[in-house]
């Protein structure tokens, strides 16, 4: 079993401007494949999923590029726009570019929509249909006041798995809304979540025990044949190093099965994403 990194980003500072890492001073810097090397090899992670980090085709374009060159980058997630009338052509010609056989999903910054109810629009439900008739997955970035129209559009393709991203940034200060929403969306069997971005939602000062009660939510609503672990690198980089995500995460499943932590760790995201064989 492959040690699968299911959610990191990587950017080149000289390739395209990041302004949302201008008051983001510890990670306002590029980083690259080396740098993911070094630090994803000693925690012994030896495929990754790298997640799109602006809307911009060209990027994904590069990343899929990118992930065709390495033994490491096995999948990528990439972003269209999905309410454009040619989303279908968009998605034929990324997998038919160079590295386009990495491409394994799509995503869209759904958490900067003003509309909480964006992902059940007619017109993105149209995109959404798109991105299953191509045979890719896509990944919910929600916060948790938008996951009733996730739960919606998931409702709606049946047919596509989509995979909720930081199990939709839990306040920790005030769980309860956020659960209910979690418990909702886990009910659709189509849908899968990532165990990511848990530490800087919590904050610099984060114990693993500040983490466990999501963590909780999150296995009895969706067990291990539907989480997956991320490390979120190199945001992670505001709370925690990429081994202390690494480390936390197999505290919080300290008490699971050997074959529910292998699911965990690594086949789910095989499964889901196609990647890591």
């Amino acid at each position: 079993m492959r040690r699968v990194d299911a959610h990191h980003h990587l950017w080149d500072l000289a390739a395209r401007p990041q302004d949302w890492l201008d008051d983001l001073g510890p990670i306002r810097r590029s980083f690259g494949l080396a740098d993911l090397r070094a630090v994803a090899e000693p925690a012994g992670v030896d495929a990754t999923v790298l997640v799109q980090v602006l809307p911009d085709v060209d990027e994904t374009a590069e990343f899929l590029a990118l992930a065709g060159e390495s033994d490491l980058v096995a999948g990528v997630v990439g972003w269209v726009d999905l309410t454009a009338p040619d989303v279908a052509d968009v998605l034929a010609r990324l997998k038919e570019g160079p590295g386009g056989s990495r491409l394994a999903g799509v995503r869209h910054l759904v958490q900067s929509e003003p509309d909480p109810g964006w992902l059940a629009r007619p017109d993105v439900l149209g995109g959404l249909r798109a991105v299953r008739d191509a045979g890719l997955v896509y990944d919910v970035l929600t916060r948790p006041h938008q996951l009733p129209a996730a739960v919606e559009a998931a409702r709606a393709v049946p047919d596509l798995v989509f995979v909720l991203d930081h199990l939709s940034k839990p306040d920790f200060s005030a769980l309860e809304p956020w659960t209910k929403g979690v418990v909702e969306l886990a009910r659709e069997p189509n849908v899968v979540a990532k165990v990511s971005g848990l530490v800087t939602e919590a904050g610099p000062k984060w114990t693993v025990e500040d983490l466990r009660p999501a963590f909780e939510v999150a296995f009895s609503v969706f067990g291990a044949d539907r989480l997956m672990m991320g490390t979120d690198w190199p945001v992670c980089l505001l709370a925690a190093t990429y081994a202390e995500v690494v480390e936390a995460t197999g505290e919080l499943a300290f008490g699971l099965s050997c074959g529910e932590r292998d699911r965990l760790f690594g086949e789910t995201a095989v499964r889901v994403y196609g990647v890591g064989d």
